[in-house]
């Protein structure tokens, strides 16, 4: 996955052959947060610094910075699939929340 995470931001990353280097942008929110880097480490610290400085600017503003998420989902799913993940919840001991987590986890984390 070509995303980068600080102070609780994400970041997806392309590389632009055009400009010959990393471009990234603050992900899931409204607001336009770019950044560049030659190398992973210059991206990295420029993704840092965007996000210092995204903080600082909505403080001097007076306004709270957007939270990429707050940790709750609500989905629709059919029900065939909803009873499947509820035996596969129990089966493990296990809520669906704790279930559902665990698996977005290792899905994003492959």
């Amino acid at each position: 996955m070509n995303t980068m995470t600080y102070k609780g931001y994400a970041a997806k990353i392309e590389y632009s052959d055009e400009d010959e280097c990393f471009i990234g942008h603050i992900a899931a929110i409204r607001d336009v947060v770019g950044f560049h880097g030659e190398t992973v480490q210059e991206l990295r610290a420029a993704f840092e610094e965007a996000v210092d400085d995204y903080l600082e600017t909505c403080e001097k503003l007076n306004r709270a910075p957007q939270k990429p998420y707050s940790g709750r989902l609500m989905l629709r799913i059919p029900p065939e699939i909803h009873a499947a993940v509820a035996a596969a919840a129990e089966v493990s001991g296990k809520s669906i929340n704790q279930w559902a987590a665990e698996t977005f986890d290792s899905a994003v984390h492959q």
